[in-house]
């Protein structure tokens, strides 16, 4: 199946967990073997895609066949989803994981910048210290 660009990429998928067979709740292994009506459902956040199997191949055929072989049946609810991430455009990223983006820097600086500035407030960390 090519839900997946390259079969080391699903093999990650797979061992990460993201990779479910029906309703079953327990991922499945690289080399499950699936069978004609199975619906496949693949998570890659935020939005979890559900394939159901048609037909199956002895061979390994390119991205253009596919449709042959799976019809996503994907709900319209996770495609609603996907659009509400990408206009929102946060970034999902757990909080002091990584260096800021570009973008969060230029935020980052504004912000620091407007406190200070020259509308005389001026606070030095370094007298807390002094104080016994």
């Amino acid at each position: 199946m090519r839900i997946f660009k390259t079969r080391t990429i699903a093999t990650e998928a797979c061992k990460k967990g993201r990779i479910t067979i029906n309703e079953d709740i327990n991922p499945v292994k690289p080399a499950r073997t699936v069978k004609v009506g199975d619906t496949v459902h693949v998570r890659k956040p935020p939005v979890t895609y559900s394939f159901m199997v048609k037909a199956l191949t002895e061979n390994r055929l390119g991205a253009k066949l596919v449709p042959e072989y799976l019809e996503n049946v994907t709900p319209q609810s996770q495609y609603d989803l996907l659009d509400v991430v990408k206009i929102s455009g946060f970034v999902d990223r757990r909080k002091g994981l990584g260096r800021p983006t570009k973008r969060e820097g230029r935020e980052l600086a504004r912000f620091t910048d407007s406190y200070a500035s020259d509308d005389g407030w001026d606070f030095d960390f370094d007298d807390l210290g002094d104080e016994e």
